[in-house]
């Protein structure tokens, strides 16, 4: 019986020891293949915590970038991706805080370093004015390029926008990923402008860009997994105290409204992005518990503030949300 137990306790050390010598091999965890990163959620103003509004979404092997704000570089790079690695730019529209990043991801993309290593030229789709923008701009840092060229023994690939202007539909289809352009409404001053629907593999993200309360955003946003809306909102007080702030408020949509958009295209998700929290420096800028708290007056779904670096993973069976690291 004794010379039993010791068998069975050498056959389970022997085991053990193997199992430390070679241990069963840990299933790595797949990534996911359709994710969206709030790269930045601010506008104008010039504030730390929230960057110039672009958002990056990941589907299969394609790296999309929609809007190149100001700070957009730093964003990509704080989460370890080269800016070459992206393969189009999507313009919403043609406004500065849309667009002030695009120089930098365009000229610092195309360096050997680690953060760059552009492959192919920039190619960049936005609405009409957006193959001119782009012309102008290689125009305006062509000094530096050909320095680059001639000093470095740069290539132009890498550095060359290939722009595009695009009309609503769709403008782009490549990688088992479709993007398609959605009419929206910043304004009768400021057309063309457009959000984007992403579809991949049976799931959907749609990015509203800068509008006004437009229902038929709604239509185009119906039962997506993801839909990200612009929101803005003023004190009553700063609204009385100048007529600028209520042309502002014009020009996007309030937190209740935003709600009503919600409410009819019934997303898995609703996000919040370019957060327009007014403030002269004086009268206080409404807080993101106020925004909320109006936008749930007209909507009982679920909806998640944005910030800087939050992650949303679409998967299958859900939305799940990725708060930003410290």
């Amino acid at each position: 019986m004794l010379s039993k137990m010791k068998s069975a306790i050498g056959a389970i050390a022997v085991l053990l020891l193997a199992f430390a010598i070679n241990p069963a091999p840990v299933q790595a965890q797949a990534k996911p293949d359709f994710q969206v990163i709030l790269l930045g959620v601010g506008t104008p103003p010039p504030i730390m915590h929230r960057f110039g509004p672009a958002t990056l979404v990941i589907a299969g092997d394609k790296y999309l970038l929609f809007d190149a704000g100001r700070g957009v570089t730093q964003r990509l790079w704080q989460d370890r991706i080269p800016l070459g690695r992206v393969d189009v730019l999507f313009l919403t529209h043609l406004h500065s805080d849309h667009v002030v990043g695009i120089p930098d991801l365009m000229l610092t993309g195309w360096l050997k370093s680690p953060f760059g290593r552009r492959k192919g030229n920039f190619d960049v789709r936005g609405p009409a004015g957006t193959e001119s923008m782009m012309a102008h701009l290689y125009k305006a840092y062509e000094a530096d390029i050909e320095i680059r060229v001639k000093d470095q023994k740069f290539s132009r690939v890498g550095v060359t926008p290939d722009a595009r202007d695009i009309v609503p539909g769709p403008v782009f289809h490549e990688g088992g990923v479709k993007v398609t352009a959605i009419e929206v409404n910043h304004g009768k001053n400021i057309k063309p402008t457009v959000g984007y629907r992403i579809d991949y593999k049976g799931r959907s993200v749609v990015i509203s860009g800068d509008t006004k309360y437009y229902p038929p955003l709604a239509k185009a946003a119906k039962g997506v997994d993801l839909f990200i809306h612009s929101i803005a909102g003023a004190r009553k007080e700063l609204l009385a105290s100048a007529k600028i702030w209520g042309l502002i408020m014009a020009h996007h949509t309030n937190a209740e409204d935003v709600g009503r958009i919600f409410a009819a295209a019934k997303p898995k998700m609703g996000a919040l992005y370019h957060i327009a929290a007014l403030t002269n420096g004086k009268i206080k800028p409404p807080f993101p518990k106020d925004l909320l708290a109006r936008l749930k007056t007209t909507y009982d779904g679920p909806v998640t503030f944005g910030a800087d670096r939050m992650r949303f993973i679409i998967g299958k069976d859900g939305v799940k949300v990725v708060k930003p690291k410290k």
